[in-house]
């Protein structure tokens, strides 16, 4: 078939062509995203619970739906943790489960369990979580120029610039950004919503003999609700509407009350207010008050395409409403752009540099230029093939094009050094071509076959990892064998034509001065020199087999490399009974404190309104503090800055830092500490405070030189009711609940609805502190006025601050942060503490397993990835020992590897393995093409050590060659900066390492293997 193409160049021009163009019109329509459009395997039930202890919500609400929840199908791990006014569970499922299905089974779950729930619970929400559910960015709504309000007004903690704002954010600027077609919907939060409160007037009511019962009762009349009417006149039939009194402040305002026979305007006893409704938290931009927007893409959108759609829409909007201020954080296309745009130029650099090395190896212009030709070919064809298998353009598909380009550019330097070969020895250049290009075709097909082996693996890996490099594996086969194919057809077919003119290969007169004859001269004397001394290479192989295992053992182990960012996520608990309005003061002047190292701040103060659990929850004395220093070098130095902020002005308070919340970071990121000891209580249910703070504190003075965080906990005001004074004056515990939510202003009457936008209407008072609410609260009975503080008495309580269970029930999790290597004596340590206390037991939990399960994942994956290795070479070589002379030399390419990595201190982690596996499909290639020569000399006849000897001359220049371009392809990948980067950093170093140690050992260790296996017997 190859004689065939070579008579026809056009045909086969015209088809390279059609292949190209289809693959650049492909290339414009793949979606181009930060990751694989992959679903997490996690659904996050949120409940909230205003008002409600952590304590009484885990009793009354979590428990409940936990017991439903555990008897799902393919749960993996479950976690539930409560707070004061709100809860979540978060279930984590097997990955590949079908999550659409458990979706549905989640809420129905949560329907089963809504009968045995507080009726006044809204029901808990379940959200699935995706990857694509990271926003794109967000986008922050400021009032320019507004007047903030005065300091103290409970009733109007916000401007009414910032109220009309939150309703036009609401129902316009989400509404015009929600239909671009790349959006998939608009997240919201930091909006006020208005309510109606009605402030009775103490005095007035008691001159007219009125109490508050007969102004909410009369209020409630008032909500008149007329279902649908019709009436019929004789063949005709209409509808009857109703239009209600109450529509607003002003018939608020107008209600007529009738009360003992008197009639009376609400107005006349009582002050109507609209104001916004109490907050549980707000959001500030720069320092003022803002409405925040998370934009989330649509899964098959282009980002580009979203960011430019987007732009034109803010411009529009900064034209049309002047007085708004839009400002864009967070933005995942710059990451997405700078990350790619990074990678291509790493490609392309790298691929220039190979092509360099060829010019000076070959001596010749054409050969690079031919090289060069079928690198852009195979990138587009390859393109081709992601559009049909639906992959996109991302960090993962691209690092693979980047593996790949190295070993495509190997398969055509191959077929060209051997066509040159047979041409230079005499041969007729079309026979040269046909036969040079045939007798690689094997060996060439072998090599990618290992290649692709060592990825398939990769798939298999448990959880998201192996979801995401599904895309790697798959980028990495398809580039090799688009390689692989243009290779052994467009490459021999232009040879042909482009020497068809020479008579014989001829060396370019100023480069024949670089000869490859003096290093094979040289190659040579080394050799024999290790043949005389076959002891030493044994020597190296022992070592290699005992530092592999003594460096697995001894390097850390994580998930991820370290990555360099610029911005960063700040999380504070105030640890102390404050506003969300406070809150909101406290953290803004933290962030004032940094001073010019800070471009941009957005404070998340207290409990968001996010539908998507994209950001942290929130208690309302905590904030989430998102921070874009000017450089990435400032932001050491700004974290420094908040610690020594917190421990001057807020010595009780916690902060924790973290990225900003992008896709790789939901995916991968440390979600538990190193080291978590799970302190269950002996009883079954939440510890007591009391006995864990004791059992903490003897933890702590056993681990001196390790922080030990302080058991979390908060003090509640706890009222109790006087059953005998109740009784004495009558009072029933419905009429002092009643008057509490009055006071508190927490007595919703009913709500008035226009369109989508909901007006509830309160009774309450204007109460400013707690004295008030005991000194100043009165209820009526039997004609006199009892003050709420002869009732009850006020207590203080301690509890704890967050009540967290798993699928054991509940725990205390201690948190620790140990070095890897002194966990085993930790736990330990804290086994002997809890030993020495029957309230508790001990389990252990972390990332330090997550970690090592991970690598062992891998390891497995090396294993199996070895084994496939291995059938291959023995049916390519109908042999069951030359295979293990191939993969033997696999221990002293690991051993460098792992050594580069320890002396870089570098870690082991998801990227570094791939590099190992990479590695162990990569540096066997050259062995395979040694020993098929080897063989090939064999059968002609040749002696053994003379086979070994030619070919080592014939293949050295080739396996250099390769070895030399691979590891250019990836240098480009050794310099940081940005998160593409720093994620390709490990796995570059570890290849370009594991084929420097790899080229030596086949061109040295692999033919002594060979001769020590085959060479004569006496």
């Amino acid at each position: 078939m190859l004689r065939k193409l070579l008579d026809r160049p056009i045909a086969v021009t015209m088809i390279a062509v059609v292949l190209v163009i289809l693959g650049i019109v492909s290339s414009r329509l793949l979606p181009v995203s930060l990751v694989p459009n992959v679903d997490a395997p996690y659904i996050t039930i949120q409940i909230p619970a205003q008002g409600v202890s952590a304590r009484q919500l885990d009793e009354t609400v979590i428990t409940p739906l936990r017991q439903q929840l555990i008897q799902l199908s393919q749960l993996v791990d479950l976690r539930s943790e409560a707070r004061e006014g709100s809860g979540i569970i978060r279930l984590t499922f097997e990955q590949g489960s079908d999550l659409d299905y458990l979706f549905i089974e989640v809420n129905e779950r949560i329907d089963r369990s809504i009968s045995s729930l507080p009726r006044e619970l809204d029901r808990p929400k379940a959200i699935k979580a995706c990857a694509t559910d990271i926003p794109a960015f967000y986008i922050n709504l400021t009032v320019r120029d507004e007047r903030p309000a005065e300091d103290g007004d409970e009733l109007h903690p916000v401007s009414d610039a910032f109220s009309a704002l939150s309703r036009f954010a609401s129902q316009v600027i989400t509404k015009r950004i929600e239909q671009l077609p790349e959006v998939a919907m608009v997240d919201i939060s930091g909006c006020v919503s208005p309510e109606l409160l009605v402030i009775p007037d103490e005095a007035k009511l008691r001159q007219a003999g009125i109490a508050m019962g007969d102004v909410e009762s009369a209020l409630k009349k008032a909500d008149v609700a007329l279902g649908s009417l019709t009436i019929r006149d004789g063949e005709y039939q209409y509808s009857v509407k109703f239009r209600s009194a109450v529509s607003g402040r002003s018939d608020i305002e107008n209600i007529f009350l009738k009360i003992n026979g008197r009639l009376f305007r609400l107005k006349e006893l009582a002050q109507v207010v609209e104001h916004p409704r109490k907050r549980q938290g707000l959001v500030l931009s720069d320092g003022r008050s803002a409405v925040s927007l998370a934009v989330v893409k649509q899964a098959d959108a282009r980002m580009s395409k979203l960011k430019e759609e987007l732009d034109k829409q803010l411009q529009q909007f900064r034209n049309d409403y002047p007085e708004v201020e839009f400002t864009v954080t967070r933005d995942q296309t710059e990451l997405l752009d700078y990350s790619i745009s990074n990678l291509v130029n790493n490609i392309v650099t790298g691929a220039l540099l190979a092509c360099f090395i060829i010019f000076f190896f070959m001596r010749d212009v054409k050969s690079p230029l031919l090289v060069i030709l079928t690198i852009p070919v195979t990138l587009i064809i390859s393109v081709l093939v992601f559009y049909l298998l639906h992959i996109s353009i991302n960090i993962i598909s691209l690092s693979g094009l980047v593996l790949g380009i190295g070993m495509m550019v190997d398969n055509s330097i191959i077929v060209i050094d051997n066509i040159t070969a047979r041409w230079m020895r005499g041969e007729r250049l079309t026979a040269a071509v046909d036969r040079g290009t045939k007798e690689v075709v094997t060996p060439m097909l072998s090599s990618v076959l290992t290649t692709c082996a060592v990825f398939v693996p990769l798939i298999f890996i448990n959880g998201m990892a192996g979801a995401l490099f599904y895309d790697q594996a798959m980028a990495v086969a398809i580039t090799l064998f688009v390689a692989y194919g243009v290779a052994i057809t467009l490459l021999p077919v232009y040879y042909r034509w482009w020497y068809a003119r020479q008579g014989a290969f001829r060396p370019a007169p100023w480069l024949e001065r670089f000869s490859f004859d003096r290093i094979v001269g040289r190659y040579d004397a080394v050799l024999k020199w290790f043949f005389r001394r076959r002891w030493l290479m044994w020597g190296i192989y022992a070592v290699s087999v005992l530092g592999l295992a003594c460096l697995f053992w001894d390097i850390d182990k994580q998930r991820l490399p370290a990555m360099t960012y610029s911005d960063m996520l700040v999380r504070i608990d105030w640890n102390d009974r404050i506003s969300a309005g406070e809150n909101g003061r406290r953290t803004q002047a933290l962030v004032a404190s940094l001073g010019d190292r800070v471009s941009q701040s957005t404070i998340m103060a207290g409990v968001q309104q996010f539908i998507l659990s994209h950001t942290e929850e929130n208690g309302v004395a905590e904030a989430t503090v998102y921070l874009k220093c000017r450089d990435a070098a400032d932001v050491e130095p700004v974290q420094e800055a908040v610690r020594s902020y917190l421990a001057l002005y807020a010595p009780a308070a916690r902060c924790s830092f973290g990225v900003s919340g992008n896709v790789f970071d939901m995916i991968f990121a440390e979600r538990e500490a190193v080291l978590t000891a799970r302190l269950r209580a002996t009883t079954g249910g939440p510890a007591d405070p009391e006995q864990l703070q004791q059992l903490v504190g003897r933890i702590r003075a056993a681990l001196p030189d390790l922080p030990v965080p302080p058991v979390s906990l908060q003090d509640d005001i706890l009222y109790v009711a006087r059953p005998e004074q109740m009784a004495l004056y009558g009072v029933a515990y419905g009429d002092l609940i009643t008057t509490l939510r009055n006071a508190l202003n927490e007595n919703t009457l009913f709500t008035i609805t226009s369109g989508d936008e909901s007006l509830p209407v309160v009774i309450g008072s204007n109460l400013r502190n707690l004295d008030e609410l005991l000194g100043n609260t009165f209820i009526r009975a039997a004609d006199a006025e009892i003050p709420v503080g002869i009732l009850m008495r006020q207590t203080v309580t301690r509890d704890l601050k967050s009540v967290v269970a798993g699928a054991e029930g509940n725990y205390y999790p201690l948190d620790l942060a140990p070095r890897a290597k002194d966990i085993p004596g930790i736990m330990s340590v804290v086994r002997e503490c809890v030993a020495q206390d029957d309230h508790f037991e001990v389990s252990f939990s972390g990332s330090y397993f997550s970690n090592r399960g991970m690598v062992g994942q891998l390891v497995g994956v090396l294993v199996v990835a070895l084994l496939l290795l291995f059938f291959i070479l023995a049916a390519q070589f109908e042999s069951l020992v030359q295979p293990w002379i191939i993969l033997s030399e696999i221990v002293i390419d690991l051993f460098g590897a792992l050594a580069v990595l320890w002396i870089f201190g570098q870690t082991l982690n998801l990227m570094s393995m791939i590099g190992l596996i990479v590695v162990c499909g990569i540096v066997i290639n050259d062995s395979i093409l040694k020993i098929d020569t080897i063989n090939t000399l064999r059968r002609q006849g040749v002696a053994l050590k003379h086979a070994i000897m030619e070919a080592g001359r014939r293949r050295l220049k080739a396996i250099v060659m390769t070895s030399l371009t691979t590891i250019l392809a990836v240098a480009p990948f050794l310099a940081r900066g940005d998160m593409g980067s720093d994620l390709q950093f490990p796995m570059s170093l570890v290849i370009i390492s594991g084929m420097i140690v790899g080229t030596l050992v086949s061109i040295f260790f692999i033919p002594l293997a060979y001769y020590e296996i085959y060479k004569p017997r006496r």
